[in-house]
């Protein structure tokens, strides 16, 4: 009988599951979209409840078109987007909705502890890796403490992660992973714990947060709300871009990978000790996995696919996605256009709160075509300004970059980011790392699967084509407009 593992993406616009089988193919995918909650102060966020609901509505229908015998089912595992932050009780209601990772809303928390103690910036960055930010969990944490938690006496904090195993589990497992507890800024890299401090600090209850436990760990079991009559173990968890990593197959010191998302998260495998970075990145657990853990440095952007969203729904320039890629090949090569999406800030590796998107350079020449390459520009030079800062911290030069996501479709992007890192651009023939990197993890701690998984994958390469005067000409172009954008 063939033995299967479901892989569960649960991320910023929706909620996947994935059938993969005993070689790591994967078999079948159903989707849920939720809502993007936004106020008119421009607030983010999630309803928990919809999450929860899609999350079984997705594996049922995945199980039910396929027909897949309960018993076939070996393991779940389940990534998630990271930093957005969840309050729930006891009982796994949530206590309004969740925050989402894109969501500056904890801006003045930040800015007026940072006022109260000037180190305090310091202290953060030495004992989490990352900089001191709204993007973390632990100031949205604080937010929802002094604005929605009110007079709950007893209630919980997690990311999306620890909720969906709380909710899974019909709350009898509380706990993160590594990766995750690793991005809430309230991590001790140094002693993998939470750390006292820091929760005094930002005025969180120990009691509050869940434990922390190995990737490849176990968090319990599920039936999916009584769907199955035998519950299933969940045998992995990962932040998303850290399952990615894993399914990529980069699971050596300098190996790199983009995931082009909604965001975009740039991540470099440093191995098994610490290095705290000196060019604005962060570092974070990559996972921890058979009792010992690898770290990360990384770098991550607010605005990837949400670029090309914005020319969507925002300016009408487009009316699909598929678009860009024929009309950034169509724009006047000549043209100086540049695009600064700065919409909520620059995050890595200039984290300035303040900046604001800005277009530049136009001119009679500068129409749609030229607007929307700059767009997809942006997301190259985005992506490229951190992985020169990893080149900095980490003494390696990047000569190959792997990637996923679904912008890596678009032929323009893939070789102007090969142009612009001047590195290798590595495409695979498969989509879903997330799902796929946590169903991997399931599937070999269960002994379904061995390592010979990750190197099924196929890939398209793109090799560098600019030369270094254009290029050179480009990154002034673009650094001349990021000057302007955080004036």
């Amino acid at each position: 009988m063939n033995n299967y593992v479901i892989g569960i993406d649960q991320s910023t616009q929706g909620t996947k599951a994935i059938l993969v089988d005993s070689e790591g193919r994967i078999l079948a995918r159903t989707d849920r979209s939720h809502r993007q909650i936004v106020s008119p102060e421009g607030y983010v966020s999630h309803d928990l409840d919809e999450i929860y609901k899609n999350t079984l509505a997705a594996v049922r229908e995945l199980l039910l078109n396929n027909r897949v015998s309960e018993e076939a089912i070996i393991a779940v595992g389940i990534s998630n987007q990271r930093e957005t932050t969840t309050a729930f009780r006891p009982d796994g209601s949530p206590i309004g909705n969740a925050i989402v990772w894109q969501c500056a809303r904890a801006t003045e928390i930040v800015n007026r502890m940072t006022a109260d103690d000037p180190a305090f910036a310091e202290l953060v960055y030495d004992r989490t890796g990352l900089p001191l930010s709204p993007y973390f969990s632990a100031a949205k944490m604080r937010w929802l403490l002094e604005n929605q938690i009110g007079d709950e006496e007893d209630y919980r904090f997690g990311t999306i992660d620890t909720y969906l195993v709380y909710r899974l589990t019909q709350g009898a497992v509380y706990r993160t992973d590594y990766s995750n507890a690793s991005r809430t800024q309230l991590l001790n890299l140094h002693t993998l714990t939470w750390d006292d401090e820091l929760l005094s600090r930002f005025g969180i209850k120990r009691e509050a947060l869940p434990e922390i436990g190995m990737s490849d760990g176990g968090f319990g079991e599920t039936t999916f709300g009584g769907f199955l009559k035998k519950p299933v173990p969940i045998l992995s968890v990962m932040g998303d871009s850290h399952a990615a990593l894993f399914a990529q197959g980069c699971h050596q010191k300098g190996m790199v990978k983009t995931t082009y998302g909604t965001g975009s998260s740039i991540m470099m495998n440093i191995g098994p000790k610490y290095q705290k970075s000196a060019y604005g990145l962060a570092t974070s657990l990559a996972w921890g996995r058979g009792g010992e853990v690898d770290y990360v440095l990384e770098g991550n952007i607010n605005y990837a696919a949400a670029v090309i969203t914005w020319l969507k729904n925002d300016l009408h320039l487009i009316e699909s996605a598929r678009e860009v890629e024929a009309a950034a090949f169509a724009a006047n090569p000549e043209d100086r256009c540049v695009l600064v999406p700065a919409f909520t800030g620059l995050s890595a590796p200039h984290w300035d709160n303040d900046a604001r998107a800005i277009i530049t350079g136009m001119s009679r020449t500068t129409g749609r075509n030229e607007i929307i390459r700059a767009a997809e520009e942006s997301i190259g030079f985005q992506i490229t300004d951190v992985l020169l800062a990893m080149e900095k911290d980490s003494g390696i030069k990047i000569e190959e970059l792997r990637v996923d996501g679904g912008p890596t479709r678009d032929k323009y992007l893939m070789q102007f980011q090969s142009d612009l890192a001047d590195a290798k651009v590595c495409v695979p023939n498969a989509e879903e790392f997330s799902a796929l990197g946590v169903s991997y993890m399931a599937g070999i701690r269960a002994g379904m699967m061995r390592d010979t998984v990750f190197s099924g994958t196929k890939r398209t390469v793109y090799e560098p084509k600019m030369s270094d005067e254009k290029r050179a000409e480009k990154f002034a172009l673009w650094n001349q407009a990021l000057q302007k954008a955080k004036s």
